[in-house]
């Protein structure tokens, strides 16, 4: 075996630790960058459109005095680059701690589902919103003064980047599709986000116990054959899926209905209404014929 064989996975410092599993939603912030403002921050994420493990949003933000030293630091669309060259990059993100900053915002694969089924739903797009709006929040409350702000479409580019100027007044935003390419900050922001949604799922620790669900994953995405296989070979009938699945995506949902055991749910009302049903039906068995004619219900009626 060589030595680049036996080398350990790098530490992600925003992945859960070892043996821990990824149950709820959690945010992480890198050291606070120390030199003066005001500051340029970007915002993209990793993850909208599989069906398994979390949606993670990411910024990064450094003065806007560092802009040139920025531009030669070689970030860019992470979906561009190669997993080395992101690790490599999220080294470079915390390696100027001085004027460098970035935080994710982890969204649990069962927090999502949990939006986007309980009624009214929060749908993935008021989700990825809000932990936009937290991660900037607490970069703010944190004491960075932020002038810029650049986001990764998500949406009618108008609307949100109205939304956002009215909830943060006196920052300036700029809201566009394929941000992550135009602007080396959002580069860095996806940079994060994406290097922590894989060692999330690289490092992904089931809840569960069965040995099936440790298979390859492959890239998650409901059209890949792969994924699509995992899926089916993991359903279990009755209990359904793991936790790195997202129940609310349709591919899911038809798979359950298709392979699933159908199952009869009574809330606390209806089990009540039920039982006294019941408890009516065995009182009425034995009172005698007369009594049910004339209506006796006890015998103080007479």
């Amino acid at each position: 075996m060589s030595d680049s064989d036996s080398a350990p996975a790098p530490v992600i410092p925003s992945a859960p630790g070892p043996s821990t599993p990824l149950i709820a939603s959690y945010t992480y912030h890198s050291a606070l960058p120390t030199a003066s403002g005001p500051y340029m921050l970007g915002v993209d994420e990793a993850g909208r459109g599989p069906v398994l493990g979390p949606l993670v949003y990411g910024v990064a933000y450094c003065p806007v005095s560092y802009t040139d030293d920025l531009e030669n630091l070689g970030f860019a669309d992470s979906k561009t680059l190669t997993a080395e060259t992101r690790s490599s990059l999220l080294d470079t993100l915390s390696s100027d701690p001085a004027n460098l900053g970035w935080s994710v915002r982890v969204i649990s694969p069962k927090a999502i589902s949990d939006g986007m089924l309980r009624r009214p739903p929060t749908n993935l797009n008021a989700q990825s919103r809000d932990a936009t709006f937290l991660l900037i929040q607490e970069v703010l409350d944190k004491g960075i003064e932020l002038s810029e702000v650049f986001v990764d479409a998500l949406g009618t580019t108008t609307t949100y980047q109205a939304e956002l100027s009215s909830r943060f007044p006196g920052i300036n935003f700029t809201v566009e599709s394929k941000a992550d390419d135009k602007f080396k900050i959002v580069g860095a922001a996806s940079v994060a986000a994406k290097v922590t949604r894989d060692a999330c799922i690289e490092g992904w620790v089931f809840e569960e116990t069965s040995g099936k669900w440790e298979a390859e994953l492959a890239s998650g995405y409901p059209s890949d054959p792969k994924t699509k296989a995992w899926l089916r070979e993991s359903l279990e009938p009755v209990f359904g899926f793991p936790g790195i699945v997202r129940f609310s995506w349709s591919t899911v949902k038809v798979l359950l209905e298709k392979e699933g055991k159908a199952v009869n749910w009574i809330d606390d009302g209806q089990a009540s209404l039920i039982a006294a049903f019941e408890n009516a039906k065995g009182r009425e068995k034995d009172r005698c014929a007369v009594a049910k004619d004339l209506g006796l219900k006890s015998v103080a009626i007479l």
